[in-house]
């Protein structure tokens, strides 16, 4: 995340259709330049060979990153069978080959061994750290990468259609932390061939689709000022799913000053041991835990 002392208080979320060949921390500069902004930061990150939707949270909402972070993704991307990089896209060298290519009818017979819970090796190009180090960095290096395995969700994957013999446009929806790239890797193994990523876009992150999203280059074109800023989603858009409960000027004051509130202020007996939004005025104070004794807050918000 970019904090800097000079700039603007902007807050509000800008859902970025990420082009190919930028990295994710580049498109948080690019932004933050172009808004003036003192603090930014992006959710879920996406490799600079990705496109599609990456959320970049502006001040207040940079508290609210994990929300989105922690919700699951929606990917599409296409499979190229035969050939094997150590990337596991198109950015890397051939590592191996295949000459068995599968039919349409078997691609999609192994498809449900890959839904729910499965186990996968990241890639070595990955952003994943070892012994504080990207585990990128140390691949790009020589050096030997021993990575370990992790167990994510696959709640839906289909094959959408064959674009060719050999490559497969797939649609996966998948728990934080799932690797497409492993993920296609591992499906063309399975099939006893091996294959690759020609393409990976980005169509859900969270609450986040692609029916939000702005093109880099209409923000770039924008001038600064009012039709800039409208372009921001509202803090309070990353959370559909939470419940919001409205509380007084008083209520709002203790929260933004941590102190925590008696159940009693408002009706939140169905929402024992959740978390929630409180909402003064139609504007955002605090994500608050709730139990039986007390309204604790947990983030606090303040918009100047």
């Amino acid at each position: 995340m970019s904090k800097h002392r000079k700039g603007n208080n902007v807050s509000g979320w800008l859902i970025v259709d990420k082009p190919k060949g930028m990295g994710s921390t580049e498109v948080v500069n690019l932004t933050r330049r172009l808004f003036n902004a003192r603090k930014n930061g992006h959710c879920g990150t996406l490799d600079p060979f990705a496109t599609g939707v990456l959320p970049i949270a502006f001040g207040e909402a940079t508290k609210l990153i994990s929300y989105v972070t922690d919700g699951d993704k929606e990917y599409e991307f296409a499979l190229c069978f035969g050939e094997e990089t150590d990337t596991l896209d198109t950015e890397g060298k051939v590592v191996a080959t295949s000459t068995a290519i599968p039919s349409e009818r078997e691609i999609r017979a192994v498809l449900p061994a890959f839904c729910g819970e499965i186990t996968q090796v990241p890639p070595i190009y990955s952003a994943i750290r070892i012994n504080g180090r990207h585990a990128y960095d140390l691949a790009r290096r020589g050096q030997a990468v021993q990575m370990p395995s992790r167990c994510v969700y696959v709640h839906a994957l289909e094959l959408l259609g064959m674009e060719s013999t050999r490559i497969g446009r797939f649609r996966v929806c998948c728990s934080k932390g799932t690797y497409v790239r492993t993920l296609g890797a591992d499906i063309a193994r399975r099939l006893g061939s091996c294959g690759h990523l020609k393409e990976l876009r980005r169509t859900k992150c969270g609450n986040f689709d692609l029916s939000q999203k702005i093109l880099l280059e209409n923000i770039k074109n924008m001038e600064y000022g009012e039709t800039l800023m409208k372009s921001l989603l509202p803090v309070m858009t990353c959370l559909r799913d939470i419940a919001v409960i409205a509380v007084g000027e008083e209520e709002a004051r203790k929260l933004r000053l941590g102190q925590g509130l008696s159940p009693k202020v408002a009706d939140v007996k169905n929402l024992i041991g959740q978390e929630a939004a409180a909402v003064f005025e139609n504007e955002l104070v605090a994500m608050v835990r709730i139990d039986e004794r007390k309204i604790s807050p947990v983030r606090v918000f303040n918009f100047d």
